[in-house]
């Protein structure tokens, strides 16, 4: 088929400038923690609701990555949540210090570590997704990621990493599902269904500019890996400050 300069000059018009294309591009991402536990009977409508918005766009375009982390401080009353970790209770007495709460509770969602809320207020979640469109994150990209026995090995880059920056990089593993008939405790004989149970959540680097690495990151023996994963990768301002990228990726 023949093309004439005319039609090639009507082409390259149409067509976008890479550079620009790339920026329009580029999907904002929110990471969405949600502290929850299988011995609080309030925490099944929040994990409801993180089911609902996991993977999803918001209306601004935000990426909703979710993360189930189930704290331990409820096991005593009751139940032990199999998926629950001292980690991750630390975790949310530390970002409870930060935000100045009363103390930690359950259910309560933090967005980009910028905002914290009842997780099971879908109307302030809305909200707080909204801010997120508005933000310059830096470009974080798992480039490949492989399951093997006991780890997970994954190569990463990150680029538009601001000067004099000093940035945790955290890498997490989940389950992409999970369920548990609860025999005791405030949830006693009822089925819950969870989504991107965290199971491991470990510092692998820190980001004080441009970079890409190889990471072999260990799991622990109780995570199992058979059924289906994800490796998610952020990067957090120090004490945990903003969240200013996120990926993730299927295993």
């Amino acid at each position: 088929m023949r093309v004439s300069m005319l039609g090639l000059l009507l082409l390259s018009a149409l067509l976008p400038d890479p550079s620009v294309a790339q920026k329009e591009t580029h999907t904002p991402v929110a990471l969405v923690e949600l502290f929850t536990s299988e011995g609080c009977s309030s925490c099944p409508p929040a994990d409801e609701v993180l089911r609902q918005v996991n993977g999803e766009k918001t209306k601004d375009g935000v990426l909703v990555i979710g993360l189930s982390e189930h704290v331990s401080y409820w096991n005593r009353l009751g139940w032990t949540d199999p998926f629950s970790s001292d980690v991750l209770t630390q975790r949310q007495n530390d970002y409870s210090d930060r935000f100045r709460t009363e103390g930690p509770y359950t259910p309560q969602m933090v967005v980009n570590g910028r905002e914290q809320l009842v997780g099971s207020d879908r109307s302030a979640l809305e909200t707080a997704l909204a801010q997120e469109a508005r933000r310059q994150p830096i470009e974080l990209h798992i480039i490949k990621a492989a399951l093997g026995a006991g780890q997970v090995t994954f190569q990463y880059s990150a680029s538009g990493v601001p000067a004099n920056s000093s940035l945790a990089m955290m890498a997490v593993f989940v389950d992409d599902s999970a369920r548990s008939n609860v025999r005791r405790g405030e949830n006693a004989g009822r089925s819950l269904d969870h989504v991107f149970v965290v199971r491991t959540l470990t510092r692998v680097a820190t980001l004080r500019g441009n970079q890409q690495k190889d990471v072999l990151l260990a799991l622990p023996a109780a995570a199992r890996t058979s059924g289906r994963h994800h490796l998610v990768v952020f990067a957090q301002e120090p004490d945990l400050g903003a969240i200013v990228g996120v990926d993730a990726k299927p295993l």
